[in-house]
């Protein structure tokens, strides 16, 4: 070999050995199936460091042109067609490792793998409605209404405006929040909202906190975006609104995610006083809150607990929520309620990923928001999950006992279970598929491994039983293997 890098140039040694090898081999010098000189053979020759060979070779492996071959060493990766012609397949494995949004943690991804499958598990995992909570006559209601040709061209990208009408007369009615259709941008769901405000409102190197365990801890977005979060601890209470000062002069923190009603997954709800503090937090430090409330109206008492932003007089707070966990999760029907400068940016960014939400969901959403049905479905909507928590409770002390600690919540749709012992995750997580049942691991969520959290929404009733069962021996398994 005559040629040589040039260890003067800027250009670093390893990606001249690269770009010299992937002339030769786009070129035909190196032919597909032969093989490149061994790392050792060529540092020595090149005289470089053998770790500089092997940063050469991983970046020709990324561009598709190379292998790794275990006994044979680094294989030229080109194929030839019929006619002769050589072609550079794209390395595929490369892409997927990269791009803009990480990948699922991996436990996350197992789940939903399970969820789509067909086999039949008894689901403790997914946030949905079961069979028997779905407002059938809501829905057929609703859809006996609709008038298909008046829907099949492009809708108003903040979203239609007779939906928009219908959201913020039931905030007034349901929730006391005061908004207009002009403060309303309607997404496709509550997480398509999160991921529009993250990307709209923040850039990266921003500070948020979000609380810890939380749903928001689940979602790459924060990650790919490129903020920094910290963690508020969820107490019995709550977060603890003076631990956002204490990050606001440490951090700067530019913005606070919070669940502060039946919160995912604790089925906390924040403190009337903690409420108010947090927003005379907001106000003196400039510090804008997102309030994400899917579950308010599940109160099982029948009695309504003021959100933040029907508290909040100074419009600090961007109100998310959605019909999914009330209504139907198919719909993918949420909204954010805001000043209408916030909406107005977030309503732009929303043109450019999707162009605005389907006409007819939306249709049917607004039917089914201005319904006299809404009320009393709503109403066995709360009997129903207070039944479905009840036999949660009665199967699990029963099976479990003191082994598993958890609160009672009083709305909502999860109960957060510490298991006692010691216990692994991974080995529990295995044992209870092994046994048709899967639940959410708390790692999932935030810094607990200690955790898991049952949702108790999705399955019908008398399955209930039968899978906490299965549950409690996947953890009896799980203990007796530590």
């Amino acid at each position: 070999m005559e040629w040589s890098p040039d260890k003067s140039s800027r250009v670093p040694v390893y990606i001249q050995i690269a770009d010299y090898f992937e002339t030769r081999i786009v070129n035909g010098e190196y032919p597909s199936g032969s093989s490149l000189p061994s790392e050792r053979a060529l540092a020595a020759l090149l005289e470089v460091n053998r770790s500089t060979i092997v940063s050469a070779y991983d970046q020709l492996n990324s561009l598709g042109l190379v292998r790794r071959i275990k006994g044979l060493g680094t294989v030229v990766n080109l194929q030839a067609s019929e006619e002769g012609i050589v072609k550079r397949v794209p390395n595929w494995e490369e892409y997927v490792k990269g791009g803009f949004l990480p990948l699922n943690d991996p436990l996350t991804r197992r789940i939903h793998k399970i969820v789509g499958s067909d086999k039949p598990y008894i689901n403790f995992a997914i946030g949905e409605l079961s069979a028997d909570l779905f407002p059938v006559t809501l829905m057929q209601e609703a859809h006996s209404q609709l008038e298909i040709t008046q829907y099949l061209g492009y809708e108003h990208i903040q979203g239609n405006l007779k939906l928009r009408e219908a959201i913020a007369n039931h905030l007034e009615t349901h929730r006391t929040i005061k908004s207009s259709s002009s403060s309303i941008l309607v997404t496709s769901g509550a997480q398509q909202a999160i991921q529009l405000i993250v990307q709209s409102l923040l850039k990266s190197g921003d500070a948020v906190a979000i609380e810890d365990p939380s749903y928001s801890y689940s979602l790459p977005i924060f990650h790919s975006a490129g903020l920094k979060t910290y963690r508020l601890p969820v107490e019995d209470e709550g977060i603890d609104p003076e631990q956002i000062v204490s990050l606001y002069k440490q951090h700067r923190i530019k913005m606070v995610f919070v669940n502060p009603i039946y919160h995912n997954p604790t089925g906390t709800t924040l403190s009337c006083e903690r409420r108010k503090r947090l927003l005379e937090i907001s106000t003196k430090y400039g510090i804008a809150i997102v309030e994400d409330d899917p579950y308010s109206l599940t109160s099982y008492d029948q009695q309504s607990v003021s959100t933040l932003k029907s508290i909040d007089q100074d419009g600090s707070v961007l109100y998310v929520s959605s019909l999914s966990k009330i209504v139907s999760t198919g719909l993918r029907i949420g909204w954010i309620a805001g000043p209408q400068s916030v909406i107005q940016r977030l309503t732009d960014a929303k043109q450019q990923l999707d162009f605005g939400h389907s006409n007819i969901s939306q249709w049917i959403a607004s039917q089914l928001l201005t319904s006299r049905e809404l009320d009393n479905h709503l109403a066995r909507l709360r009997i129903g999950l207070q039944k479905k928590l009840e036999l949660t409770v009665e199967a699990i002390r029963a099976e479990m006992g003191d082994e598993a600690r958890f609160n009672i919540p009083l709305g909502g749709i999860h109960l957060w279970c510490e298991l006692q012992g010691e216990w692994d995750e991974l080995r529990l997580f295995d044992l209870a598929i092994g046994n048709g049942v899967i639940f959410t691991p708390g790692s999932t969520l935030g810094s607990s491994d200690r955790h898991i959290r049952i949702t108790f929404s999705k399955m019908e009733d008398h399955l209930i039983a039968k899978g906490i069962s299965g549950l409690a021996a996947a953890y009896r398994a799980a203990k007796a293997a530590r």
